[in-house]
């Protein structure tokens, strides 16, 4: 297959890249800036403008750019920023899925979607939440929608877990030196995924007939409580500094209400398509991602 991706810099979009071009397919990158690599493909979702031309015949769009939600303080200008970024990126994409007719369009959404959900397991059926970054993922999953008939597949991803980014990224070294514990009460649900089953997931569907909102994460959902004891077992240090709520929320800013909320999300779709994750519980993960090597 010929595929583009958006985001294909950040932690999921290389991993993808280098999976692809493994299994041979043509992979082309599309970068904000003047496209200078022969895989390179310009666009300005600020500017709604992609180079269409590039594009033609395209199998496949893998839509993953957005600024990250934990990068900055929510300030109200960062807070526009998080969802324009994704709002104009999206429709711009959508759109020439309209032209390009690929075979798939797969759109990044986060099950920031649902909202607080407590001990309250959702599926892809349970309606939107009402908080900020819900609102965000419904004007995000909407802008997909702009792709008209062809199949559109919105993926809802949790916590993605590798020790060279994201927030595991930033865990590990705060362990290692005895440091870590769990944050807030503990008892919140945190729906995630390791990042090679998030790929083995983007694999499968391109070549499946799954359409609208699909969760990408583990079967398996964990408290915070059991995600920081299972790394403080697999470091062999101890957990012993919980880091109290009122500190997170001066440190993080709005931040902190997706660091301290509960999601317990589960991934019906996929399982019903026959997707078999490599890495279901989160002891038996952290020790396969963190095995010496």
């Amino acid at each position: 297959m010929r595929i583009a991706i958006t985001g294909a810099s950040g932690l999921i979009g290389s991993a993808l890249v280098k999976a692809l071009r493994k299994d041979r397919h043509k992979v082309q990158r599309l970068v904000r800036r003047d496209a200078v690599e022969s895989d390179e493909v310009n666009w300005d979702p600020a500017a709604r403008t992609i180079d269409l031309k590039a594009l033609e015949g395209i199998d496949a769009i893998v839509h993953l750019a957005g600024a990250g939600v934990g990068d900055k303080r929510w300030s109200a200008a960062y807070r526009e920023i998080i969802l324009s970024s994704r709002v104009d990126g999206t429709e711009t994409i959508a759109l020439a899925s309209q032209e390009l007719r690929p075979q798939v369009l797969l759109s990044a959404s986060a099950i920031g979607w649902y909202g607080e959900t407590g001990n309250r397991a959702v599926t892809e059926n349970d309606r939107a939440g009402d908080d900020f970054l819900a609102g965000v993922c419904r004007a995000w999953e909407a802008a997909a929608d702009l792709a008209g008939d062809v199949r559109t597949v919105k993926l809802r991803t949790g916590l993605v877990l590798d020790p060279r980014g994201g927030a595991l990224g930033r865990m590990i070294p705060l362990f290692r030196t005895g440091v870590g514990g769990r944050l807030g009460s503990g008892r919140q649900w945190w729906s995630w995924i390791t990042l090679r089953d998030q790929i083995g997931a983007l694999k499968h569907l391109l070549q499946s007939d799954l359409v609208g909102p699909v969760n990408m994460v583990a079967p398996n959902p964990s408290t915070n409580s059991e995600v920081t004891a299972a790394l403080a077992r697999v470091l062999h240090r101890p957990a012993l500094l919980p880091v109290p709520a009122f500190a997170l929320k001066l440190a993080l800013g709005g931040f902190s209400t997706e660091v301290l909320g509960s999601k317990k999300v589960l991934p019906e779709a996929l399982l019903a398509d026959g997707f078999v994750f490599q890495d279901e519980h989160i002891v038996t993960a952290l020790a396969k991602m963190l095995a010496p090597h």
